[in-house]
């Protein structure tokens, strides 16, 4: 009987199951085993397309407005008589085809633009996402996220060198994902540019799409694979 041969992609998955974690030095301490059923997923582009276009419609909130003839001001009167002036009839000088009428066809600012996603499709691209970040070594696992005093100037000292950013560059394109809500470090990180920190509970589609690099603290990998792993 022929031995069944293993796909490349269960091949990547087993190079990849076991990762460093580093501590606040940015050395490695030790390797752990990351959860095949969270970060060993298939990646499906099209489902997060599909949950990422559901995300941002709904957060879209539409401003644009165009006035109809039943909301402008005047034309209440007839402009003329129906019969007898050789014009052609009217019945409002508000209607689209006068000047300082109504709009026809124009935005309107109640329409709806939401989408629904089913939880577990949601869940299951978010399982897509991040065992692909982590096929492309764009996440980095760390012991904790403590930080002595809660301040920007020591967390963009400490992200800088979990990143290896340049000292003059501006933008870390950092996503910190802790396993817990932390008000000291959220504050810490609300003055740097295009850094997010993302309970583990809470994560979504645009951010990880959206950030380069996604440091995840280690308690974080149970939290998540309590939360998410159910999507398979």
């Amino acid at each position: 009987m022929r031995p069944v041969r293993s796909s490349r992609f269960d091949q990547l998955n087993n190079l990849f199951m076991k990762t460093s974690v580093y501590n606040e030095e940015h050395k490695a301490i030790k390797e752990i085993s990351l959860p095949e059923e969270v970060f060993g997923v298939a990646w499906k582009p099209s489902l997060v397309k599909q949950a990422l276009e559901a995300q941002l419609n709904n957060k879209r909130r539409p401003w644009a407005h165009a006035r109809t003839r039943g909301e402008v001001r005047g034309g209440g009167r007839k402009p003329w008589r129906q019969k007898g002036t050789g014009r052609a009839r009217h019945g409002s000088t508000r209607s689209p085809i006068w000047v300082g009428g109504g709009k026809a066809h124009g935005p309107r600012n109640d329409r709806d633009y939401s989408q629904k996603i089913n939880k577990k499709m949601r869940r299951l691209a978010i399982l897509s996402l991040l065992s692909r970040r982590v096929r492309n070594n764009e996440m980095k696992i760390y012991e904790n996220f403590n930080l002595e005093t809660p301040k920007t100037k020591t967390l963009d000292k400490q992200i800088r060198g979990m990143v290896e950013a340049k000292p003059r560059s501006k933008k870390l394109d950092v996503l910190l994902i802790p396993a817990a809500p932390q008000t000291g470090l959220a504050r810490a990180a609300s003055n740097l540019g295009k850094v997010k920190v993302t309970p583990a509970t809470s994560l979504n589609i645009y951010d990880l799409v959206n950030y380069k690099h996604i440091i995840l603290g280690e308690e974080a990998v149970g939290v998540i694979k309590e939360r998410y792993a159910k999507a398979k």
